[in-house]
């Protein structure tokens, strides 16, 4: 006889989860748990608040690329005030949901997972935290994210640097920037948010690019009072996210736009082109500056409307140049040449592919995930690992490049899902069959052939040259995919009860 689900879980008869990381994803996660009847779930936080990336990155001009209507859960709509959320209004959303749905009560602020261990005897995650104490958990989500770990440039002389230094995921918003002059090192999607943002205050701005990305216009902008009367109808909100949506999947459908010898690809860049032609008409310098060697997209596309106008304002300089060293008082370019400044921000971005970096996981041989990963990470659909019974990972390898909250609901309902087998059929581990992580991570490696990710110089790749982060379908067939090879994909076993 099969013992109850209270017998192998408790008095509620749910398995205990534990979900690292109160951001998109995690609040995602926790949600579909209530959803489906499971609240026995803690969601630990180690910052003091919930948000994860929209937290952390307050810098100035901080916004999504991707339209508002989009860039939001689909069971969570909202009056967007602007076609591109800016962070305060992206947190106070999240906030928001946490209330609405009543997640309040399952949040551990301030407390962050070290590590999670796998006991096999007693099909149980232990799980120890910073503040000295553990916790047990049948199944651990990580929500951690993907943009979380700043990148920290080794240059010499840093720590001699005598002004404010910081990373933009980091900002000091009690250093004042006005009258000041200011180096900004980067020319990412962060760097052309800030460089708008900060310019009209500065004295004098430095921005040092190493390699120029492709950029195209964004048009954000306000709302009109029209628009979100519109918006307020249910309907017209709805097919809002599905043109949205559409416009998204149109262009990566099939992938074709990530390849160099498509005709999608090549007229995205020469849309990129005509866009650098029509902005630096009067400043052939900028013109040569701005345009990428490499093929597109190569790195992460950028979308901005506000950054090729600030770079023509007498108050900026393009330096394009890799920084060598700092001073006491300035920065030093590869050309050896010195400037004067007065704060230096590092828009360096982070570390991408070093997936799971703060956060300790042991299976069940013993094996950490890093040592299992051996320096190439990569997960069945992104979300689980051999190995690695009932852990679940949300933006896991090989899954940015699709529109990222419905991934990451799609990856919270996928774990949502093993939750539900396992108190249905009544087991206490779900695992990934290794034939299936081993077949759908060849085919994976084999979309990244051809494609501009394996020519350029990125954040992509693993050190090995493998490009382990992105996903190059869209997320209506990811979606798909999640809900047809979840249980197809995984082997159960039960805890024996003595």
């Amino acid at each position: 006889m099969k013992p109850t689900a209270r017998q192998l879980f408790g008095p509620e008869g749910t398995p205990r989860v534990v979900v690292v990381g109160a951001g998109f994803g995690g609040i995602a996660a926790g949600v579909k748990m209530k959803d489906a009847g499971i609240h026995t779930f803690t969601i630990y936080e180690s910052s003091l608040g919930v948000g994860g990336t929209w937290r952390d990155n307050t810098y100035p001009g901080a916004e999504v690329d991707v339209g508002s209507h989009l860039y939001s859960y689909s069971f969570k709509p909202h009056d967007w005030s602007r076609t591109h959320a800016g962070q305060a209004e992206l947190r106070a959303y999240l906030e928001e949901t946490v209330d609405e749905h009543g997640l309040r009560p399952h949040l551990r602020l301030g407390v962050a997972v070290e590590s999670a261990t796998w006991d096999d005897e007693r099909h149980l995650w232990m799980v120890i935290l910073d503040d000295g104490t553990t916790d047990e958990a049948h199944v651990v989500i990580s929500g951690v994210g993907f943009l979380n770990v700043p990148r920290y440039p080794d240059w010499p002389g840093l720590d001699d640097f005598q002004g404010p230094a910081f990373h933009t995921a980091r900002w000091e918003h009690g250093v004042d920037l006005t009258d000041k002059v200011v180096a900004v090192v980067g020319t990412g999607s962060t760097a052309t948010q800030i460089v708008p943002a900060i310019q009209p205050i500065v004295e004098h701005l430095y921005l040092f690019q190493r390699e120029p990305g492709w950029v195209m216009p964004k048009g954000e902008r306000d709302f009109t009072d029209e628009e979100r009367q519109r918006f307020s109808n249910r309907w017209r909100r709805k097919r809002e996210r599905l043109r949205l949506l559409w416009m998204m999947e149109k262009n990566i459908w099939g992938g074709k736009i990530f390849r160099v010898d498509s005709e999608a690809n090549a007229a995205r860049r020469q849309f990129c082109l005509d866009y650098i032609a029509r902005s630096f008409a009067d400043r052939p310098d900028l013109r040569e500056a701005v345009t990428p060697s490499y093929p597109y997209p190569g790195k992460r596309p950028i979308f901005a409307t506000t950054f090729y106008p600030s770079l023509k304002q007498p108050n900026v300089e393009l330096v394009p140049k890799a920084v060598a060293s700092l001073t006491r008082t300035g920065i030093v370019d590869v050309d050896g040449v010195e400037r004067r400044i007065d704060v230096l921000v590092m828009a360096t971005g982070f570390r991408p592919a070093d997936y799971l970096a703060r956060l300790k996981v042991v299976g069940r041989t013993g094996t950490t995930l890093q040592e299992y990963w051996a320096g190439e990470p990569h997960a069945f659909l992104g979300i689980t690992v051999p190995e690695f019974p009932n852990f679940f990972i949300l933006y896991g390898p090989g899954t940015n490049g699709g529109e990222i909250v419905t991934m990451l609901e799609s990856q919270s309902e996928y774990a949502v899902r093993a939750m539900v087998r396992m108190k249905r059929e009544r087991v206490t581990a779900v695992e990934v069959r290794p034939g299936f992580d081993a077949r759908w991570n060849r085919w994976l490696q084999s979309q990244m052939e051809g494609t501009s990710w394996t020519m350029s110089n990125n954040y992509f790749t693993a050190p090995t040259g493998k490009v382990v982060t992105q996903w190059p379908r869209g997320c209506s067939l990811y979606k798909a995919l999640t809900k047809v090879f979840g249980r197809v994909s995984e082997t159960t076993r039960r805890r024996q009860i003595i």
